[in-house]
């Protein structure tokens, strides 16, 4: 079962007499719930819904042709060394 919830992002609802007492999931998909009631975080997803519905947004694709070419690729420090 815990396989199927880490590879296949699957969930499981534990019931008791047939009424839903606990949930079984992935651990990434629930440090994203445990985010989203942080009531600063819920703030700035509205406010960054505000600005796209406002048109203060742009494609990916325009954003990644602004970023000089060099910039934001690698590692700053050089190639990682194993142990």
């Amino acid at each position: 079962m815990i396989r199927r919830v880490r590879l296949n992002k699957e969930y499981f609802i534990l019931e008791k007499d047939g009424v839903p007492v606990a949930g079984i999931m992935d651990i990434d998909e629930f440090e994203d719930y445990l985010e989203l009631r942080n009531p600063k975080i819920r703030a700035h997803i509205r406010e960054s819904y505000r600005q796209y519905l406002a048109g203060k947004s742009r494609p990916a694709h325009r954003l990644l042709a602004e970023i000089p070419k060099g910039k934001g690729r690698g590692h700053k420090h050089g190639p990682r060394r194993r142990a």
